[in-house]
């Protein structure tokens, strides 16, 4: 049965829009230049110029940090404490027929705490994990909405290729910024203030285009559920929280790829947020370097999500983003043993990326996108945004506690080869067809 509600080519296209926002913040900001930033500023506060030859450690609330583990130490926390929010705002958001209402002004509260970070500066770290903070909760919660969104808009044989083409119309619009910041960040005379501009743009960009899904989505067909008054829609989420938990058990496969897609992303994540620091710390790259490298990425994924979406629909996505996990493996073993300043052997890594990149995460959202059960989009979307940015902390908290105990970064990357193949082998356990079925949806052409 399909869960269809009000499918138009408008209303598909608007909906692209929002990874094409949102992908300006994830690129520019948490991808490239927020990391390596903030731990300059790390630094500067205990008075090291280097993270090699700094012994200093940062202290917060009684802990120790090490300047060069701050930044994935900020992402697991944000992570863990949206395990935490993320399920209860998807069941929020399948009370409301507006979902992409709730998903732009969860877009506009990120993306002001984004635009904020031109403000971190000099050896204030603090203000910088805060909106960090900020700007990561809002951005996951966004995404809970937005993916649940792709249900009421596609049919169940669509849903592939419509899933692929918003991850690539976002990959070019993260790239089309990314470029635009590389030229001004390598024209520059002042390489602190092009960064700073350059996190600024990104949270405009982010708030700017949210305006194009937040006029362009209809309303679903289906009227507000619970009322809107607050103390019935608070009682109504941790309600609907509670039966999803507990009826998860009753679909088998849907949880099973749940656990795989866990671990596996828990990879992805971690390559994503640690390759600009690996890269200057670790390979002593310049700034310049690392955005060009994310470029590459950039553009090699928007083929990469349309080619392995294509792929997708003659041997069915779990095979295509099984493949997709084994060319991971290689890439994190070629990371290891790339030499001090070989940027081109780091910029051909950065392709190889790009092409798995767009197939693994696209495909990964469509697949379980089969095995959600009718009318429950937002909550069960929910349980998957908190695999995806929610729980993604097991592998950034590896890395970062793997550096802070070696104090080598190459160390740090080569352990997270356990993460894609834990996560593809418990992918090679899910019956996809049957899963489809258990959820009471029509199975599509090619599984």
């Amino acid at each position: 049965m399909s869960r269809v509600r009000h499918r138009s080519t408008k209303s598909q296209k608007a909906w692209y829009f929002y990874d094409w926002a949102n992908s300006a913040y994830v690129t520019t900001t948490t991808t490239v230049l927020f990391g390596p930033y903030l731990t300059h500023i790390a630094l500067s506060a205990v008075n090291c110029d280097k993270e090699s030859t700094c012994d200093a450690n940062l202290s917060l609330i009684g802990l120790q940090i090490a300047p060069g583990s701050l930044f994935l130490y900020t992402i697991t926390f944000t992570t863990l404490l949206s395990a935490f929010l993320l399920p209860l705002l998807g069941a929020y958001a399948d009370i409301r027929h507006d979902k992409h209402k709730l998903m732009a002004k969860l877009a506009w509260i990120g993306s002001i705490g984004a635009a904020s970070m031109f403000f971190v500066s000099g050896t204030n770290w603090l203000l910088g994990i805060v909106l960090l903070t900020i700007a990561n909760l809002a951005l996951g919660g966004s995404l809970v909405v937005y993916d649940a969104i792709l249900n009421e808009i596609s049919t169940p044989n669509e849903r592939d290729a419509v899933s692929s083409k918003g991850w690539a119309l976002g990959y070019v619009g993260g790239g089309m910024l990314l470029i635009a910041n590389l030229a001004y960040v390598t024209m520059s005379d002042s390489s602190e203030i092009s960064i700073r501009i350059s996190l600024l743009t990104a949270g405009v960009w982010w708030a700017a285009w949210t305006f194009v899904p937040y006029f362009g989505i209809k309303n679903s067909a289906d009227a507000p559920k619970g009322g809107t008054d607050f103390t019935a829609v608070a009682r109504n989420s941790f309600s609907q929280l509670r039966t999803t938990l507990s009826e998860l058990k009753n679909f088998p496969n849907t949880k099973r790829f749940l656990l795989a897609y866990l671990f596996y992303n828990d990879g992805v994540q971690t390559v994503i947020y640690a390759a600009a620091i690996y890269g200057e710390f670790a390979l002593g790259l310049k700034t310049s370097n690392l955005i060009a490298a994310i470029v590459i990425v950039q553009l090699v994924a928007i083929a990469g999500a349309l080619i392995t979406g294509k792929l997708a629909a003659r041997i069915g996505a779990r095979a295509t983003i099984r493949n997709s996990l084994f060319i991971w493996i290689v890439v994190i073993i070629g990371g290891r043993f790339v030499p001090y300043g070989d940027v081109t052997l780091f910029f051909l890594l950065a392709a190889a990326i790009g092409f798995v990149l767009g197939g693994t995460q696209a495909l990964s959202r469509s697949l379980f996108s089969q095995l959600v059960p009718v009318n429950r989009e937002a909550e069960y979307f929910a349980l998957y945004q908190a695999c995806e940015r929610g729980t993604s902390w097991l592998g950034t908290l590896l890395f970062a506690l793997t550096y802070q105990f070696t104090g080598d970064y190459r160390n740090a990357i080569i352990v997270l080869i356990v993460f894609f193949v834990v996560g593809g082998s418990l992918l090679h356990r899910v019956d996809v067809r049957a899963g489809i079925k258990e959820a009471g949806n029509e199975v599509p052409a090619v599984v």
